[in-house]
């Protein structure tokens, strides 16, 4: 399955006047973490998944989930010694389109980014007021390597 996925800043004063509903609770490690490949593990609210991901070629990237165990899920951190990303997702849809805000805790906190999944590269979408610069072609924005900033 193909993830094709645009990336942004968030202007934080902005972002606070959006309205919103309760953000999911995110936490997040990797098991592989290297450019070809990763293997991740994701506790969301109180469901767990593993995602492998290939390498990213342009916005473009082959990507598999299946739903684990929360238990598995939360053995693997502990047994591995896993670092752990934290964050808050919000869901904003703006015109039929889905924008996931991420709300960065810990060290991290402050750093706001906003995703959107698109069918296909040159997909047209409206780009909500509080937008800021995009960063899908930044790796030291993808979660991968946020981690390594804990």
């Amino acid at each position: 399955m193909l993830e094709i996925e645009r990336k942004f800043l968030v202007d934080s004063k902005a972002w606070e006047m959006q309205s919103k509903d309760i953000p999911a609770v995110i936490a997040q490690s990797y098991l592989l973490n290297t450019k070809e490949k990763t293997i991740r593990l994701r506790i969301k609210n109180r469901e767990a998944y593993i995602t492998i991901k290939g390498p990213t070629k342009g916005i473009t990237r082959d990507e598999f989930e299946y739903q684990i165990p929360i238990a598995d899920a939360e053995i693997m951190i502990e047994t591995f010694k896993l670092k752990v990303l934290r964050k808050k997702r919000f869901e904003v849809v703006i015109n039929k389109t889905l924008w996931e805000i991420d709300v960065f805790e810990g060290s991290l906190s402050g750093l706001i980014l906003a995703e959107v999944e698109l069918r296909s590269e040159d997909e047209a979408f409206d780009k909500p007021h509080w937008l800021g610069e995009e960063v899908s072609h930044l790796a030291s924005y993808y979660n991968a390597n946020l981690i390594d900033r804990l």
